[in-house]
């Protein structure tokens, strides 16, 4: 079952649960789908493009809850953590420090990367071999941290 299908499937059963913080994190998910697929009149989406919004919607949670524990609003911090579990729910787990790095050091040797400056290149090779599997600021962190030194 693709993502854009399992997301509809639990949306109906939050609805029958009456589970009205998984609800309203299922329904905003629904929304970026539907706005994409609105976008070339498409009946369904690719795996590809579904995690392409959910680690948009993953990092707009984050930037909330950081924005919430900053203003003293622990009520939207605690409502935002819930709607992030629900979409981690439906992404591929990240890569591991370990490996990001084996992969950062496999890309600073494909580019022949040897000053910090490079960081650019040695990330665009990371990017484009390992997209959805790996988290870009830690390969930049990283990369940086190699290329330092």
């Amino acid at each position: 079952m693709s993502i854009f299908e399992r997301v509809n499937e639990d949306l109906k059963a939050a609805m029958k649960a009456r589970d009205a913080a998984r609800l309203t994190a299922l329904r905003s998910v629904r929304a970026a789908f539907l706005m994409e697929t609105k976008k070339d009149n498409a009946e369904t989406l690719s795996d590809e493009v579904c995690i392409g919004l959910l680690r948009r919607l993953e990092k707009q949670r984050g930037e909330s809850i950081e924005a919430f524990e900053n203003a003293g609003r622990p009520d939207r911090v605690a409502e935002e953590r819930a709607e992030l579990a629900v979409i981690q729910e439906f992404l591929p787990r990240l890569a591991d420090e370990a490996t990001t790095r084996a992969w950062v050091e496999a890309a600073i040797a494909a580019t022949n990367s040897t000053a910090p400056s490079d960081v650019g290149k040695v990330m665009g090779a990371v990017m484009k071999a390992h997209k959805g599997d790996v988290d870009g600021n830690l390969a930049r962190k990283l990369a940086a941290e190699l290329l330092a030194g």
